[in-house]
């Protein structure tokens, strides 16, 4: 059995195609498509006319390949841009009216259940009780769990993307004054979460997610090319080093730095502010970095639980559309 998963995310649109027979998913092309729709996302949150464009022709191109590989068409998902966006009814219509595909938008704290049974297995059963921390374009997913799925999982509008668009939108060096409000800000938000996380005392802590993989890189870790078994772990300490370190740089200079890409540059510092006030208030010295996330979530899912559970998700999608979707808006023609 063939299957495919389509991510599309605050900066990319990423797609996997994996072999589920064995009951793992195993990978056997993957692809991806940068868009950076958060930096197209306007003051009101909406999506413009021109950003869905590339989205839909994004979409399709992953079909085409998902069918040149063998899969059906792929479980295709957004995460908070455009869960957030107002005009998410209208631009999931687009993607399916004219790619056949069906663009998902799941819930934080379902994305977060997913990315934690990812890690669950990935860790596997000697992890004990398990802590996983996971930083997107739009939002912080925390969960906790002793078994295959969370007890606890909560969502945090605390993304690097958004912050980096609250906080920090110039290129240069932020004010110390805006990174001491963005850390004050995220211990508000994360507070009662953190105190749940510490009260369960989790053995093992994972960190997932690209922002976390290239902090961890960034501090230290092995570079990608070791391949996905290589153990990889992000310190606290580290982490809060780096985030000096990014802070100290403008954008473009943060692109110079190990594994930080350039278009993940200017959003590195507060996903490294995010990370280490999350790590320190819910008392993780260090976390194992993950491979696996949402996208093998996923797929997990689907093998372990059978497609019904990808239809129920998708019918409850449809349930939160609003009922009157917001017009897609036509960029003003540049003077």
């Amino acid at each position: 059995m063939r299957i495919s998963v389509l991510d599309v995310g605050s900066k990319t649109v990423r797609l996997m195609v994996a072999d589920a027979g064995s009951g793992v998913p195993l990978p056997v092309h993957t692809a991806k498509w940068r868009l950076r729709l958060s930096d197209c996302v306007e003051p009101d949150g909406v999506l413009p006319q021109e950003a869905v464009e590339q989205l839909v022709a994004a979409v399709g191109a992953a079909r085409r390949t998902a069918h040149r590989w063998g899969a059906e068409p792929p479980l295709a998902f957004a995460t908070a841009v455009v869960r957030s966006a107002p005009n998410r009814a209208e631009v999931q219509h687009a993607v399916a009216s004219r790619t056949g595909v069906g663009l998902c938008t799941l819930p934080g704290e379902v994305e977060a259940e997913l990315t934690f049974l990812a890690a669950r297995r990935w860790a596997g059963w000697r992890a004990g009780p398990l802590a996983v921390l996971d930083i997107g374009g739009g939002s912080l997913e925390v969960a906790f769990g002793r078994g295959r799925l969370p007890d606890f999982v909560a969502s945090l509008p605390l993304g690097a993307a958004r912050l980096t668009r609250e906080y920090f939108p110039g290129d240069a060096p932020p004010d110390p004054a805006r990174v001491r409000d963005l850390r004050r800000a995220v211990r508000h938000q994360l507070r009662d979460v953190a105190a749940r996380i510490r009260w369960e005392g989790p053995r093992t802590a994972v960190a997932a997610s690209r922002t976390f993989q290239q902090l961890g890189r960034l501090c230290g870790a092995a570079p990608g090319r070791q391949g996905p078994f290589t153990p990889r772990l992000l310190r606290r300490s580290d982490l809060g080093s780096a985030a000096e370190r990014l802070a100290a740089l403008p954008a473009a200079e943060r692109a110079l730095l190990p594994g930080i890409s350039a278009p993940r540059a200017a959003q590195s510092l507060a996903g490294a502010v995010v990370g280490h006030t999350a790590m320190k208030l819910t008392g993780v010295p260090a976390a194992e970095i993950c491979p696996w996330a949402i996208r093998e979530g996923i797929l997990l899912r689907h093998i372990e639980d059978g497609p019904s559970w990808w239809a129920a998700v998708s019918r409850a999608d449809d349930d939160l559309a609003p009922t009157e979707p917001v017009p897609l808006r036509v960029a003003a023609a540049s003077s």
